[in-house]
């Protein structure tokens, strides 16, 4: 922020390649915070930084299908978040063309820099950009025992869908309800 412009220099764009190495580092720094002290903690201090930046780059260089999305948060040049959302399945299984709902598969913010907006930002832009391409619903997953997160989207207006499914990690199953709004 400056004195001339009081606004903050934060915005939300589309990932671009260079931006992997940070996104992977941003995504295993807020799954460590989350599991520090559980029985996931040992399997999070395992995953390679490198093994999920390359995972992120090729995301961002080749999606398989555009509707594919990788969004991150910046404060001034620093990507301090990122999102990616991807199409749902159709409602209607007969009719592929039907957009559906979009899902949020990832929606992380650098531990250090939450609180900041980025988080609102990051869902703002994917819940325009599903608009733009006529979907009716947004979708995203949470650990039930992630009460921030499930705070964070029941407060911007997304519910539980009353579905729930349960995630393997070494040392520890991981219980997580989907949580949806209509746009």
């Amino acid at each position: 922020m400056d004195a001339v412009n009081p606004t903050a220099d934060v915005s939300v764009r589309p990932a671009v390649p260079e931006d992997a190495a940070r996104v992977a580092r941003i995504q295993l720094a807020a799954w460590r915070t989350l599991h520090a002290g559980t029985p996931a903690e040992a399997a999070m201090a395992a995953v390679e930084e490198d093994a999920v930046a390359t995972t992120w780059r090729a995301s961002i260089e080749r999606p398989p299908d555009p509707r594919h999305q990788v969004l991150v948060a910046c404060a001034g040049p620093d990507v301090v978040g990122f999102a990616a959302a991807v199409p749902s399945r159709p409602a209607d299984p007969a009719d592929p063309a039907e957009p559906g709902a979009v899902q949020i598969v990832a929606l992380e913010v650098d531990p250090a820099r939450r609180r900041e907006g980025h988080a609102s930002r990051l869902l703002a832009a994917v819940v325009d950009l599903a608009r733009e391409r006529g979907a009716h619903h947004v979708q995203a997953w949470s650990l039930e025992t992630d009460e921030a997160r499930m705070a964070f989207l029941t407060g911007a207006g997304l519910s539980p869908a009353g579905l729930r499914r349960t995630l393997d990690v070494p040392g520890a199953a991981m219980d997580e309800v989907l949580l949806t709004a209509a746009l």
